[in-house]
């Protein structure tokens, strides 16, 4: 394509990428969203001029569809929720997420009534926008201890709204992902790399998933090492953690091609 520099997954043969809000926010040294009790909400928190600005720079820089994690949508409010959604398409963004976790223990998530409006809302937003976005329902019901069943209402409910797929983290194993692929009435994304997970992308192909993410699963694993080769560094003074390193030659072409040749 003669293009300039590309991000490891396109060069990997991806065809499209997304942004992890962990990623983003753990890059620029901040903590990802969370229960407020643990993170005040404007403490740390990415906000979304910021996100925006590094969705722009990640979308300038790939040739392929990104989607965007947009999180909660910024705010509570339906309307908040569509400001947030108008903007993702003039970042370079071809579709995002959003979920409804609240970041509050006692009301993890939003009522169901609620979550609905605020999709309406972004449904409303894309079309408006007149742009190809691919708009993702999320519900975090799992990962705060809601049964599968409140699951598939809820996704079902914010499929009705106008999601065009929906979002469930935290099923990880193949009865949970094959249920909701039964019970859902659009398409599932499911993400991967929480845990060690055993189910490989063609077992969730056979199963019947249509989209897969990774999240912060590989952002998670980079840090990993650069802690492990810090902690050798400080604590014993040896340096065996350069025995396993991407060249810097290597990593230049990567950068420079995309891990193609010059002008392919």
């Amino acid at each position: 394509m003669g293009r300039g520099k590309r991000a490891d997954p396109e060069s990997a043969g991806f065809p499209a990428v997304a942004t992890t809000s962990a990623g983003v926010a753990f890059s620029l040294g901040r903590p990802d969203h969370d229960f407020f009790a643990e993170q005040a909400p404007e403490e740390g928190r990415v906000d979304r001029e910021t996100m925006m600005r590094r969705v722009r720079e990640i979308a300038d820089e790939v040739g392929v569809p990104l989607s965007a994690d947009l999180e909660d949508g910024y705010g509570e409010a339906p309307e908040t929720v569509a400001t947030t959604i108008s903007m993702a398409p003039r970042a370079g963004a071809a579709g995002g997420n959003i979920e409804d976790f609240t970041g509050e223990r006692a009301r993890p998530l939003h009522d169901t009534a609620l979550g609905v409006d605020r999709i309406r809302a972004a449904r409303a937003a894309v079309d408006a926008g007149g742009e190809p976005f691919v708009l993702v329902g999320r519900t975090d019901a799992l990962l705060v201890g809601g049964s599968l069943d409140e699951c598939v209402r809820r996704a079902n409910a914010y499929l009705t709204a106008g999601a065009d797929c929906a979002f469930v983290p935290g099923a990880g194993d193949a009865a949970t992902i094959g249920t909701l692929v039964r019970e859902l009435d659009g398409p599932l994304n499911v993400v991967m790399g929480l845990t060690g997970n055993a189910l490989s992308l063609d077992d969730l192909r056979a199963l019947g998933v249509r989209r897969v993410t990774v999240g912060g699963s590989i952002a998670r694993t980079m840090y990993r090492h650069l802690l492990r080769a810090a902690r050798e560094l400080a604590d014993h003074g040896t340096f065996s953690y350069a025995a396993d390193q991407i060249s810097q030659t290597d990593l230049n072409e990567l950068f420079r091609y995309g891990g193609g040749e010059p002008g392919a």
